[in-house]
């Protein structure tokens, strides 16, 4: 069983204007509703810890897998031997009048996925409230 969680929106602004915001972590709770705090650096082959306020108090350690300044960045975690994989992705494609599709994409899969995401909350508002936030920040400029 997979489980997946999807947010799009057209951002006013340039992919390197917004990818800025979304690599640096530190910033992310200044504009970003759902964060509490990210540790670590948002670049290739790092691990991040993003605290978010959906689960208060617990570190998510995530590796940054696909780094593809300014248009693709992937974070996974989970288990060992593919017992359960979470993957996010964010995606930036310019639509050539000034703004950009931001999409970010969240996939749960591996033999425990099932069993593991039946305790995992709905996603979804924390993912729109992202991309809302993210578009808000970016449009300020």
């Amino acid at each position: 069983m997979t489980k997946r969680f999807h947010v799009s929106t057209k951002i006013d602004a340039t992919p390197e204007a917004i990818w800025a915001l979304l690599t640096d972590g530190a910033s992310w709770p200044s504009w970003n509703s759902t964060v509490d705090k990210v540790e670590g650096k948002i670049s290739p082959g790092e691990t991040v810890k993003l605290f978010v306020k959906l689960n208060p108090g617990r570190a998510f350690p995530v590796k940054v897998t696909v780094f593809e300044a300014p248009t693709r960045m992937v974070w996974t975690g989970g288990m060992p031997l593919g017992l359960f994989k979470g993957e996010r992705t964010y995606t930036l494609e310019p639509k050539g009048d000034g703004a950009v599709e931001f999409s970010m994409r969240e996939e749960f899969t591996g033999l425990l996925a099932g069993m593991i995401t039946k305790s995992i909350p709905d996603l979804q508002p924390a993912f729109d409230d992202f991309a809302r936030d993210l578009k808000a920040r970016a449009e300020k400029g």
